[in-house]
């Protein structure tokens, strides 16, 4: 993209940015694998996104976003805030374009990923999730040092760039003698790996996955309005996908494509979390594994051709014992 576009902070995420990422990141890294998931009569298509090299799909939308930055803006670096998964995707895109990169992260992270976002070289902020901004935080860091500032999801090219994952599994599934999905579902927090998708596959169904108590996409998506989580959500080990709530430009894309969701228990996610491991010899973490919960769990029917986003691995070891163990 030119910098022109670049420049144009109000523009809306599309398929050609989908497009424009899709290409630029098969340059960076291969593609993760799809692999087949018997699930009664049907076959589940399994991207294993935990299979990339900081184990989550983020490095998509980083690597959109910061490679399309100007060289003069390279300099002053990069902020973000995440709560482990987008932190390591941005430090990942960061170290391998020389920027300086610094992340805001809950005080309640998983250790594995502050250890893996500071390996990639980024300084860390902490701050408490339910009792301070991590927007307003980043906010200020990013202005007092001139820097550019990445969200998570409320970015067009970090949507663009999580959509590069429907694209890479549309070629999976040609090369196999396949048509496209059906029905596409997968984890969502605050909907840009969900918006993309939607973007990148028009012409399937969409159903986004959440732990209960953190549903507020699906019952946005219900309603027709952003709504937030309720007071006092419960505790959840999706730490990936806890958003307090959604930004307009995921939903609206979410909206348009008719999008659904639904919300999953944290045994549905643990029973997902050990058939992924079982049955495909991959490791998930909870908020990676929530769409494949809602397979198992019943709660959403397979289609014809039904492609399910395992979208991260970066699971504390203990937990992912202890689940294991049932």
């Amino acid at each position: 993209m030119s910098t022109e576009i670049t420049l144009k902070k109000d523009r809306k995420p599309a398929l050609s940015g989908v497009v424009a990422a899709h290409k630029k990141i098969t340059e960076i890294v291969g593609a993760t694998p799809l692999l087949p998931l018997p699930h009664g009569e049907s076959i589940l298509w399994c991207k294993c996104e935990s299979e990339q090299p900081m184990r989550a799909f983020k490095l998509r939308g980083a690597w959109h976003r910061l490679s399309d930055l100007p060289k003069e803006a390279r300099s002053a670096g990069v902020v973000a805030f995440s709560s482990g998964n987008h932190a390591q995707g941005v430090a990942w895109a960061a170290q391998r374009l020389g920027m300086p990169a610094l992340i805001v992260m809950p005080k309640d992270t998983p250790q594995v990923k502050l250890e893996g976002t500071a390996a990639l070289g980024a300084e860390i902020v902490l701050y408490d999730r339910m009792t301070e901004s991590r927007e307003e935080i980043a906010g200020r860091i990013a202005a007092e040092r001139g820097a550019t500032l990445v969200p998570s999801f409320d970015d067009p090219w970090v949507i663009e760039g999580q959509g590069s994952a429907g694209l890479e599994a549309l070629e999976q599934m040609a090369a196999l003698g396949m048509e496209g999905p059906d029905l596409v579902i997968m984890p969502c927090g605050g909907g840009g790996l969900a918006a993309g998708l939607a973007l990148a596959l028009p012409d399937a169904q969409i159903v986004v996955a959440e732990p209960e108590g953190w549903d507020d996409m699906t019952r946005s998506l219900q309603l027709g309005e952003i709504v937030p989580v309720g007071a006092n959500p419960p505790p959840t080990t999706c730490d990936a996908i806890q958003t307090l709530k959604v930004a307009p430009l995921t939903f609206d894309v979410l909206k348009a494509a008719g999008a659904t969701g639904v919300a999953v228990s944290e045994e549905e996610t643990f029973a997902a979390m050990r058939r992924a491991k079982q049955d495909l010899g991959v490791t998930i973490e909870p908020g990676g594994a929530v769409a494949l919960a809602a397979l198992l769990s019943g709660k959403v029917k397979a289609g014809a051709r039904t492609l399910v986003l395992l979208s991260g691995g970066n699971v504390d070891p203990q937990l992912f014992d202890r689940v294991m163990a049932g």
